[in-house]
């Protein structure tokens, strides 16, 4: 995977452009149909941050289920290369529909794919998107509006490493783009060898306008 190195190196890479315009437009559409979700999330209420999001429900919208699909494979290659370096028995399987049988032996069966709405004042707070006993290292975000519609609302990594400081990387997505990144744990290579970090992600305070964005995880929830 021509990422990979990316990857490796800050624990997220940009994958190029996946939606296009209409597909965007009608993701964004969505929001107000309440069939399409599973769920609907105040972040306040939970201490998350300040925002709104949705989990959609199965059948996932088509383009949704697409990207889980199409992009679930190369990524399952760096996953299964990551694990190898942090020397676990545990690998993935080739396809998505593979994997989802895995969640669904271990009692996940709900979806996770989520569409997020910022508006002004709202960001989300550092965490990691890990649902039950079974979670696959890579997810992905995508950006579903024009960022001139905003100001702020970077998406910010941090890197937890032993025995030192925190890294941070904030990154500006751009619109239709799939931004891959480290759900919990990664190998980094030291000069002692490969070691584990811990990331986190979040979302920088939106200074104005509207962000939505669109969450594609591959593990299912409990």
């Amino acid at each position: 995977m021509e990422h990979r190195a990316a990857l490796d190196a800050y624990g997220w890479a940009d994958l190029g452009p996946v939606l296009g315009a209409e597909e965007r437009a009608g993701l964004i559409g969505l929001w107000d149909e309440a069939a399409r979700f599973r769920s609907h999330v105040v972040m306040r209420r939970h201490g998350f941050g300040e925002g709104e999001y949705k989990y959609f429900a199965d059948p996932l919208p088509g383009p949704v289920a697409r990207l889980r699909e199409q992009l679930y494979p190369g990524l399952a290659a760096v996953a299964n290369g990551w694990a190898a370096a942090l020397g676990e028995e545990r690998r993935f399987p080739e396809s998505h529909e593979e994997f989802r049988e895995t969640c669904r032996a271990a009692g996940q069966t709900r979806p996770t794919p989520l569409l997020l709405r910022y508006g002004e004042g709202d960001y989300n707070c550092l965490h990691q998107d890990v649902y039950g006993a079974v979670s696959f290292p890579l997810q992905v975000v995508v950006l579903l509006n024009d960022p001139a519609e905003f100001e702020g609302g970077e998406l910010v990594f941090t890197e937890q490493r032993p025995r030192m400081q925190s890294r941070a990387e904030v990154v500006s997505l751009k619109p239709g783009h799939a931004v891959a990144f480290a759900v919990n744990e990664r190998p980094r290579a030291g000069a002692r060898g490969v070691y584990r970090v811990r990331q986190r992600h979040g979302v920088s305070r939106l200074r104005a306008g509207r962000r939505w964005t669109l969450g594609v995880i591959f593990h299912d929830a409990p």
